[in-house]
């Protein structure tokens, strides 16, 4: 039986177990999540000190997420996400004992609410790697979907739940059940087999990977786009993560059970959400889809800014639910298919970061306002903020496709010469930069088109390795070019060709078609270690 296009990733065994895991600690989150911030408000009650604790789950991500991304690029994926839940399953058994024993006060309770984003901001680049490993590309948008209908079912259960178990054994019952939502999936990824890879060259550096991960991004204006949307739109939606425990306390005059409904009922507008991205993404762009959704959001914004009564928040919420899953699902869609599998932690990583930096900016910002002009004013400060980032976001564009792998075109330059016999041993061992060059010659009415076509070339080049780059005109032939990019060592030389997509190769031929000629292979030299050079006279 074909399944609906909304769930059609499950299908995919490996998919459909880590979905489950996946559900299981998303459950578990939103119990520490509501547990905490109602916990809080017992503890430290102004919106300041309660939107610490949204900035303390947060601040690890800004913090650890490039090298979290290396590291899930360079070593066993599986085995770095068991290591980085037991460290979750430590963090949050230790805060459930010693809440259940009243010891926790508000410092306890920010500084385990950091420990336990120390993990996830280790573990969540690797684990979107892996769910993209699961899917054929043709899934992968959606796959992002499910996980976000994952998450926002149990947003839809856990936070209501959590407000009955704060009400019946206050929040160490909510953060002893996430500990061992954490015990569930590390005995579930035991079960999972994962078919060991053996790269044909040495594992990178942890520091050289980080260098690639940013030149990656940097020079991927696709990558750059969604990260652009993703800032405009988390910054004013951090408002509700902020200030909304307080509006239900203050406003709304309710007690953790409508906390923990709201939320839900945010949980339930996602999966709305989710089951009809497909639908949508028929009809509308990736860019006009998450613009759309940043308007939804925000009029759920206003309307929770505006609630005397728990309906029009409910009702607010749920339109906050459909705009938040449908953008982000989209964004990160854009900027994982964006981003090959040698670089997709790393790449996922830095797009982690921009939108967290923004949900921490947002969440501090928001939170000191609500305490400045109140609640309400700055919920509806925040959605009128949201509307006018949205608007200016427009420009970037994030629906180019960019790594699909195809053949060497026919315009590719031929392949530099072999190494000579005598220097294997010396390219094989050296850590010295390696310079290439391509030459070229040019017509010169197609001046603009070559310079043009080099842009693009440029970014190729730096995506693939490269640390720098230059292109020289011959002042002696006016038809005379040489593009000269430099990479760290021989190892990140031979690396250049596995890391050209199909597009990437298609700039190159474009760049190389301009040639007049038959295409002139590429030079490579290496550099001369300080210890080979002689003395200088008179100096010893």
């Amino acid at each position: 039986m074909k399944l609906p296009a909304a769930v059609a990733p499950l299908r995919h065994k490996l998919f459909r177990l880590l979905w489950t895991t996946n559900l299981v600690v998303s459950m578990g989150v939103w119990l520490q999540n509501t547990g905490a911030g109602w916990l809080m408000t017992t503890l430290a009650p102004d919106a300041l000190t309660v939107s610490m604790v949204q900035l303390a789950t947060i601040l690890p991500m800004l913090l650890l997420a490039l090298p979290a991304g290396a590291l899930a690029d360079i070593v066993d994926r599986r085995l770095f996400i068991m290591i980085t839940q037991g460290w979750m399953l430590a963090a949050a058994g230790g805060l459930a004992l010693l809440t259940y024993a009243g010891l926790t006060d508000a410092v306890l309770l920010l500084g385990f609410t950091f420990a336990i984003g120390l993990g996830q901001a280790m573990n969540n680049p690797a684990w979107g790697s892996v769910m993209a490993e699961a899917v054929p590309r043709r899934d992968l948008v959606q796959a992002i979907t499910l996980n976000g209908i994952g998450f926002n079912l149990a947003r839809a259960v856990g936070p209501a739940l959590a407000g009955v178990l704060v009400l019946m054994g206050g929040p160490a019952l909510a953060f002893g059940l996430n500990a061992l939502s954490y015990l569930a999936v590390i005995i579930a990824l035991m079960s999972w087999h994962r078919r060991p890879r053996s790269p044909s060259l040495p594992r990178e550096h942890l520091v050289s990977a980080m260098r690639a991960g940013v030149r990656f991004v940097r020079h991927t204006p696709v990558m750059q786009a969604a990260m652009i949307r993703t800032g405009c739109f988390f910054f004013a939606a951090a408002a509700p993560w902020a200030v909304l425990p307080l509006i239900v306390k203050q406003q709304l005059h309710m007690e953790a059970g409508t906390y923990g409904l709201l939320l839900g009922l945010m949980g339930a507008g996602g999966v709305t959400a989710g089951l009809l991205l497909p639908q949508i993404r028929l009809r509308l762009s990736r860019g006009n889809t998450v613009f759309g959704s940043g308007i939804v959001s925000c009029l759920g914004m206003a309307l929770v800014g505006i609630a005397q009564h728990w309906l029009v928040a409910a009702l607010g919420m749920v339109l906050f639910g459909i705009g938040w899953v449908a953008a982000a699902s989209v964004a990160q869609g854009a900027a994982q298919m964006a981003a090959p599998p040698w670089v997709r932690s790393r790449a996922l990583a830095i797009y982690q970061l921009g939108f967290n930096f923004a949900m921490i900016v947002g969440t501090l910002f928001w939170g000191w306002l609500g305490t400045q002009i109140g609640l309400s004013h700055a919920m509806l400060a925040a959605a009128a903020t949201g509307v006018a980032l949205s608007v200016l976001a427009r420009g970037a564009n994030i629906d180019t496709e960019s790594t699909t792998i195809s053949p060497m075109p026919r315009d590719a330059p031929p392949a530099p010469e072999a190494v000579d016999p005598e220097l294997i041993g010396l390219v094989s061992t050296a850590r010295n930069r390696v310079m290439e060059w391509q030459r070229y010659r040019i017509d010169i009415v197609n001046t603009d088109k070559f310079l043009a076509a080099m842009v693009e070339v440029r970014d190729v080049r730096s995506r693939a390795g490269a640390v720098g780059w230059q292109l020289y005109e011959d002042i002696a032939h006016a038809d005379g070019w040489v593009e000269v990019w430099t990479v760290e060592n021989w190892t990140d030389h031979l690396r250049e060709a596995t890391r050209l997509s199909g597009a990437d190769r298609a700039v190159l031929a474009q760049a190389m078609a301009l040639h007049i000629g038959t295409p002139i292979a590429p030079s490579r030299f290496i550099a001369v270690a300080p210890h080979r050079l002689p003395d200088r006279p008179g100096l010893n």
